[in-house]
């Protein structure tokens, strides 16, 4: 199977990223127009959050705890990744393996050459070798197109606008300051602001998991692996505890599987439904075939 663009999807990331550039544009000049002492925080955290994009990958790989893991300790897991990479057109990434019983892999990196593909332990003694070989084209398909960067590209103003709701009393010297009404104004605006990019960003998290779906059956050329090793997955994720680690590490977009119940959760999932995932790996199978 050729790595093909699928064009649709493209276009709903486009429109997307159209709308959450609009809505950060208004932000900015809000802010700037009306809130001069606001500039020098958004400044400091713009330069936190540049920080967190230039060491994502080791900060996702504490987050869960993983380690880097050599070709003696995991020989068949780098010869996977090793021969996926190689059909993807990639550099080797790092590879990592954490000490967890949940099923689930990650990727990270803000570049294909600083990136780092990571499984659990629990995924390792779930999947065979082909569905393991599925997810970790999955992942590698998310370092292919770039999300790692993309998603924190687009999540730099919303995380801005959050702080600014969650700590906007410091911005104006503590609560004892004796005209409120511009801190509040720049609250409410910044609050209106990261509700509407949380949903626009998990949207454009969701249409991304499509693509590295896409990516993986392209690398593979076996859908239906990929499509089984959620499967087996999904099933397993109603045994993980409610406290996950990943939601501490607010690192959902890059795993194969997030944790979700309910209309919310799904509303402000950061992956699609499992089931249509599957499905559209069965129509992929079927095209194959054909």
């Amino acid at each position: 199977m050729q790595w093909e663009t699928d064009w649709g999807l493209r276009a709903r990331m486009g429109l997307t990223m159209f709308l959450l550039f609009a809505l950060y544009l208004v932000f900015v000049g809000v802010l700037t127009l009306y809130f001069e002492g606001l500039l020098v925080p958004a400044i400091l955290l713009g330069g936190f959050s540049i920080a967190q994009f230039f060491f994502s990958d080791k900060l996702a790989l504490r987050s869960m705890g993983a380690r880097t893991v050599d070709q003696e300790e995991y020989p068949e897991l780098h010869a996977k990744v090793g021969r996926l990479a190689q059909q993807a057109d990639l550099p080797k990434p790092t590879v990592a393996v954490a000490d967890n019983q949940t099923p689930n892999a990650f990727a990270t990196g803000r570049s294909p050459s600083n990136s780092a593909v990571c499984v659990t332990t629990g995924l390792l003694q779930t999947l065979d070798d082909e569905e393991l070989e599925g997810v970790l084209a999955h992942e590698l398909a998310h370092i292919k197109n770039r999300d790692v960067a993309v998603m924190t590209i687009a999540s730099f103003l919303s995380t801005i606008a959050f702080l600014i709701v969650r700590w906007g009393w410091l911005f104006s010297g503590g609560r004892g300051g004796r005209n409120q009404a511009p801190l509040i104004v720049a609250i409410l605006v910044s609050l209106l602001v990261w509700v509407l990019s949380f949903l626009l960003i998990r949207a454009l998290s969701r249409y991304r998991e499509y693509s590295a779906d896409r990516g993986a059956a392209a690398i593979t050329g076996k859908p239906s692996a990929l499509a089984t090793a959620l499967m087996k997955i999904s099933g397993r994720m109603d045994e993980v505890p409610q406290e996950d680690l990943r939601e501490q590490a607010e690192m959902n977009a890059f795993f194969i599987i997030p944790i979700s119940k309910g209309f919310i959760a799904k509303l402000a999932s950061t992956h699609p439904p499992t089931e249509t995932r599957i499905e559209k790996l069965r129509e992929l199978e079927r095209e194959m075939e054909r």
